[in-house]
């Protein structure tokens, strides 16, 4: 990459920055107008767009150190923590609905929503891109497991005889299990098959391709952005997810819409930006892993984390009995992305076809009673 190139990549991922001037905005309506719902959503938004761009220039540094798998890792990692940062506060509440529709519309929407909009903005640029499908299709493998542990507990719960401790008991054990896969497959992906989920833009000797020109910036600093722009993503996700839900129950919308269609898509903003563009730049190893790897993640760590510390947080515990429509919604977002995720290439009209499966589950939730 040619000096000049790398200068143009900074001045992507930056060129929003002024839009921070948005963060103390957001702050001070909270504080002193907290009944202005609009304005405080408003700035809110436009306030975690700088921070996400921030985030993806950090995340895509340390890419270029460490691998597309790790910097995807990474930045799924640091992307949920307003997640779990919100859910957490859910909980306290006893707002299990909002958490469990969340969790759901989160692990959906970065499936479709977010790998489908890196798809077609990528595709609009190049004609073909192609990635590595070996470590695709092991994630997509992972989110079917995850729609399994899903689906046994909520079919448990309709069996005769079923008890809610019961069910409790089964939901703690399967946390415990997926907690174990999840480990296990981050050894499998980190440490002793890193190859299956290197990027396939690679040279001879199998080490990612450094580009004339493309000097990564030093350790310290990208992390040092990428821990500040979570902690500010988190605070101000925290902040505008506050003032959605008395804004849109002003029109009626059911709560599983607010919670796994809106909520978890601002939840997501930072994976958003950083999937877009890293495809944008022809990196879709890495808009893969950050999409898939959050999905993995939210499924995996982050819900079994938030169930076993229901038992410990808020009024009652939760467990893994979901709703079978949220269940439903997760089955199929699997098996539509295994079907994109096999032959290792993308085009814009696969990103237009997960966009479609996600407005139309989108579409149905919004017409549900409230």
């Amino acid at each position: 990459m040619k000096l000049g190139a790398q200068k143009e990549k900074w001045e992507e991922s930056m060129w929003m920055s002024w839009l921070l001037v948005f963060v103390p905005i957001a702050v001070a309506l909270e504080f002193f107008a907290s009944h202005q719902y609009l304005l405080i959503f408003v700035a809110s938004s436009l306030a975690i767009l700088p921070l996400a761009g921030w985030m993806g220039h950090a995340t895509e540094q340390l890419a270029d150190r460490m691998g597309e798998g790790v910097g995807g890792l990474l930045n799924a990692t640091f992307g949920n923590a307003a997640e779990l940062i919100i859910a957490f506060v859910a909980l306290h509440a006893g707002l299990h609905q909002v958490v469990e529709a969340s969790i759901i519309g989160s692990v959906v929407g970065n499936m479709l929503l977010v790998l489908g909009a890196a798809m077609l903005a990528g595709g609009i640029r190049y004609p073909e891109q192609r990635f590595n499908p070996l470590g695709a299709r092991s994630q997509a493998t992972m989110l079917m497991l995850a729609a399994v542990a899903l689906i046994l507990p909520a079919a448990f719960q309709e069996a005769e005889g079923a008890t809610a401790a019961m069910v409790h008991r089964l939901s703690v054990s399967f946390c415990v299990v997926l907690l174990l896969i999840y480990a296990l497959y981050l050894m499998f992906s980190l440490v002793t098959h890193p190859g299956q989920f290197r990027s396939s833009a690679t040279t001879e000797n199998d080490a990612p391709a450094q580009h004339e020109g493309n000097a990564p910036q030093p350790l310290w600093r990208s992390l040092t952005i990428l821990a500040a722009a979570t902690a500010g993503t988190a605070w101000i996700s925290e902040i505008m997810v506050g003032s959605i839900e008395p804004m849109v129950h002003q029109f009626g919308f059911s709560g599983v819409f607010v919670g796994a269609f809106v909520v978890a898509i601002l939840g997501n903003a930072a994976e958003h930006a950083t999937a877009i563009t890293a495809a944008l730049n022809n990196r879709l190893d890495l808009s893969f892993s950050i999409s898939l790897g959050s999905s993995v993640q939210v499924a995996l760590f982050v819900a079994p984390v938030l169930i076993l510390a229901s038992h410990f947080v808020g009024q009652a515990p939760m467990d893994l009995a979901f709703r079978p429509d949220l269940v439903l919604i997760v089955v199929m977002s699997g098996l539509v992305t295994a079907q994109v995720a096999g032959d290792g290439r993308s085009d814009w009209f696969k990103g237009v076809q997960l966009l479609v499966v996600y407005f139309a589950m989108a579409l149905t939730f919004f017409f549900l009673p409230a």
